[in-house]
């Protein structure tokens, strides 16, 4: 397996594909199961909550704490560039969700007039791949360091949310009558959103050097920014927050091991 530190093709070909399959294949049992119970979609999202916030803290910032520590020889002021790169990941997102039209299963519609003239499967395909671009870039950035030790535990934690994702977005967009050949198609497009998102921070991270840092950071501002706006508040609107946290945990903690068992 170190054998693909010496090829980067293979790194970014890996990460782009689980990236846009993982997705997909949780959508597989939505077809066969299309019926859900809101407090087990909500159980879901809180698991998927779980582990982003577990990425966040031990794959992305953490790691870019210590590289910038390395490089800085400073906590002070290691800390002052995460803070304000982490806050720059979040406004990021916010812009994205204040300016491109998509459309949520609960909140709504949001983003700019456009979202009136577009197909309302359109508007939650973007809603869908603005959630997803930040895991993909957070992929694609692992990735990007060629080192297996970063980047193999946010790889394995993204896809691993993916799966619940794909499903329970699969499961939404069939309860709002679309077909199960639209629902699927909805889940591919979304995954394919995010394989992109991780080639742009593959190669964004291998050809610029010492943006490795940055880019943690940044994708963990992204991520806590979507799972504060976007996932935690979808997951408690059905009355289950109990279940919905206990998911969490059990994600937050999954993640958890994963990172310190195969990491950093």
């Amino acid at each position: 397996m170190t054998s693909l530190l010496h090829s980067p093709w293979a790194l970014a070909f890996i990460g782009a594909a689980v990236t846009a399959l993982a997705t997909s294949l949780g959508a597989v049992p939505a077809m066969i199961r299309p019926n859900l119970r809101p407090r087990t979609q909500d159980i879901l999202g809180g698991f998927s909550a779980g582990i982003m916030l577990a990425a966040t803290a031990f794959s992305l910032i953490i790691p870019s704490l210590s590289m910038f520590r390395e490089q800085a020889g400073s906590n002070l002021f290691a800390g002052f560039l995460v803070s304000i790169t982490v806050l720059m990941g979040g406004g990021f997102l916010h812009a994205c969700n204040r300016w491109i039209p998509h459309e949520h299963f609960i909140k709504g519609r949001e983003g700019g007039e456009a979202g009136i003239r577009l197909k309302r499967i359109w508007l939650f395909v973007f809603a869908i791949g603005l959630h997803n671009f930040p895991e993909g870039l957070a992929v694609g950035s692992g990735m990007g360091s060629l080192d297996l030790k970063i980047a193999f535990p946010i790889l394995a934690g993204i896809a691993l949310q993916d799966l619940p994702e794909g499903f329970v977005v699969a499961v939404a967009l069939l309860s709002v009558n679309y077909s199960r050949r639209e629902a699927m198609m909805a889940t591919a497009v979304t995954g394919l959103v995010e394989a992109a998102a991780a080639l742009l921070g593959f190669f964004a991270t291998v050809e610029i050097a010492g943006i490795l840092p940055y880019a943690l950071a940044f994708c963990g501002g992204s991520m806590l920014y979507v799972v504060s706006d976007e996932i935690i508040p979808e997951s408690h609107r059905s009355g289950h927050g109990a279940a919905a946290t206990a998911g969490l945990m059990i994600g937050f903690t999954l993640m958890m091991f994963l990172d310190v068992s195969l990491g950093f």
